[in-house]
């Protein structure tokens, strides 16, 4: 069992940026695929960046070259550093570990119950 918990939402302007960090605990010896996803509603999510357990990273097209995915597996913690935010980027960002690999459902949107564990969700408003 892993257990997630994400911080670092809030409401910003456009341009702006903001750092989002998610804290594992639990089963962290093994080796998981890790991603932050949006939500799209109550059942579905949507790939944003992903990080495989073999270092593979890939980002959808809308956020490549303004956000950046980053692990410290010494703390435990995995990154989304947000940056030149846009109002289209508001949404419920969720922290996502998985077993298998995660890059190949960046940019596709999956029902929730198709990642082992996520985080409890955090809140990114961007206003122009």
């Amino acid at each position: 069992q892993v257990q997630l918990l994400e911080s670092g939402g809030g409401s910003v302007q456009s341009g702006e940026s903001v750092t989002l960090s998610c804290v594992a605990s639990g089963d962290t010896d093994s080796n998981y695929s890790v991603a932050w996803f949006r939500q799209i509603n109550d059942e579905w999510r949507e790939g944003v960046a992903a990080i495989d357990s073999d270092g593979t990273i890939k980002y959808t097209e809308f956020v490549k070259g303004r956000f950046t995915i980053s692990r410290d597996n010494a703390k435990n913690t995995l990154y989304l550093q947000m940056n030149r935010l846009k109002p289209e980027d508001t949404a419920t960002y969720w922290c996502a570990a998985d077993p298998g690999p995660l890059t190949v459902v960046v940019g596709v949107r999956i029902p929730k119950g198709n990642v082992y564990y996520w985080g409890q969700g955090t809140q990114v408003t961007v206003s122009s």
